[in-house]
């Protein structure tokens, strides 16, 4: 099954920037793993543009195929901070124009105070989270209280830019437990499984990304922490 095309531009795109790149790494849970994907590595403002684009691509056919709600978009200090912006910038370029907020690690003590930044959470507001990936929803389980405190909203979703398809905490896969544990729609831009039918084989800019023992590699890494 052919993925959507604008799936495989964030695919190319990732490489492009050195954001997926592969090898022998550590997950921040120590699990051994041979690809990674570091949203740190978005540098330029045009990157930036792109990659809100492609959190809109993937909102929107969210919005379209499970008729998801959302008022305002969220994102968790710190790497959540761009992405909402320009995930909100880029859904605003389409003509949905979202209130978008995001967290302070540590309270403001003095001018306006608090810990949340932007919107200001209503009664009803239907939240959707913008994340870059995630194994144990850390800052999903930080996070939800601080909204929660402010208003009686609803948790609508998370969106994350890769779903690496492996166990979180427990026995379901990573997403699956955070959509159990705050009863709520996740999605990815794009999935693992994603990745190793687009780049397997495929020359980028001519080079062979991802060969046959990279293939592998990820088969047997996913066989190995898959729920």
């Amino acid at each position: 099954m052919t993925i959507a095309e604008y799936k495989q531009q964030f695919i190319e795109f990732m490489v492009a920037c050195d954001v997926l790149t592969f090898g022998d790494f550590v997950t921040k849970s120590g699990r051994s793993t041979p690809y990674f994907v570091n949203t740190g590595r978005y540098r330029t403002g045009a990157q930036m543009q792109r990659l809100g684009g492609f959190y809109a691509d993937a909102i929107g056919d969210r919005l379209r195929s499970h008729n998801l709600e959302i008022d305002v978009l969220f994102g968790p200090a710190y790497k959540g901070i761009p992405l909402v912006v320009a995930t909100a910038t880029a859904l605003a370029d389409r003509g949905t124009d979202l209130a978008y907020s995001f967290n302070r690690k540590e309270a403001k003590d003095h001018g306006e105070g608090g810990t949340l930044v932007g919107h200001t959470p209503a009664d009803g507001d239907r939240i959707l989270f913008v994340e870059d990936v995630t194994t144990a929803g850390t800052s999903i389980r930080e996070t939800a209280p601080l909204l929660r405190d402010a208003a009686n909203v609803h948790l609508a979703g998370l969106v994350v830019s890769v779903d690496r398809c492996e166990r979180g905490t427990g026995s379901l896969a990573a997403l699956d437990q955070v959509a159990a544990d705050f009863d709520m729609d996740t999605f990815a831009i794009v999935t693992a499984r994603d990745i190793i039918e687009h780049l397997h084989g495929r020359l980028i800019d001519g080079r062979l990304i991802l060969d046959d023992q990279g293939r592998d590699a990820m088969e047997a890494y996913l066989s190995e922490w898959g729920p």
